[in-house]
């Protein structure tokens, strides 16, 4: 029997490659996906249950999978509110690490960022930090947590801070070696084929995954 996989945040840039990418795989014979949102044109594979993904614990019932994808996030540009910022970007990862242990998925991957660290004393390094932190305290099974830089794909809207970032740093890209890679950009596509490849690792149980490395992997 093929295996049976979760993704939050399957209408973002990443998840939404995440989504092909797992639609096209022969190792999954089902896909839940749980959004704000519906997407079109789906094949019979994937199912959809849509709703308020900050009261995750009434998607309860769909928490039958292999593993879960955690895609979710939003920026200050869009949610300016630091309080329901938090809901996102720390409640929702968090609550869906709850349900996979309550559920028994042994297999838990989400998305973080560069510089997460709960002692920060920036609002987005600390959130992304603590929500570590929690996720890694639930004790899963195999739990990875990626923390890419800033990330590069095509999005539906344009965010003029992040594309003035992405300039420069397109423009330093040559001089980021040694322990600078982690800082490069990384496309969204990379990021989606890494977390296929640890889904279906038999490495280590727990890891925390820097920029460059998910590079590494994506390329297995």
């Amino acid at each position: 029997m093929g295996k049976t996989a979760i993704i939050l945040g399957a209408t973002g840039l990443t998840g939404s490659l995440l989504l092909e990418k797992l639609i096209e795989d022969t190792r999954y014979e089902k896909i839940v996906l749980i959004s704000r949102s519906k997407i079109d044109n789906l094949p019979s594979k994937v199912s959809q249950h849509i709703g308020d993904l900050l009261e995750l614990s009434q998607f309860s019932t769909y928490f039958k999978a292999d593993e879960l994808f955690c895609c979710i996030g939003t920026t200050k540009d869009k949610t300016s509110d630091s309080t329901i910022y938090k809901k996102i970007d720390h409640g929702i990862p968090v609550a869906a690490a709850n349900l996979c242990k309550a559920h028994n998925i042994a297999t838990f991957i989400v998305i973080s960022a560069l510089g997460a660290d709960k002692n920060s004393r920036i609002f987005y390094n600390r959130t992304k930090g603590e929500m570590e932190e929690a996720v890694l305290n639930m004790g899963l099974d195999h739990t990875y947590i990626l923390r890419p830089s800033l990330i590069v794909g095509l999005r539906n809207q344009t965010r003029i801070g992040e594309t003035i970032w992405k300039n420069i740093l397109a423009i330093c890209q040559p001089l980021l070696q040694g322990g600078l890679k982690k800082y490069r950009l990384i496309y969204a596509d990379t990021i989606a084929k890494a977390m296929i490849v640890m889904a279906n690792s038999t490495g280590s149980k727990i890891q925390i995954i820097e920029s460059n490395t998910i590079e590494i992997i994506a390329s297995k």
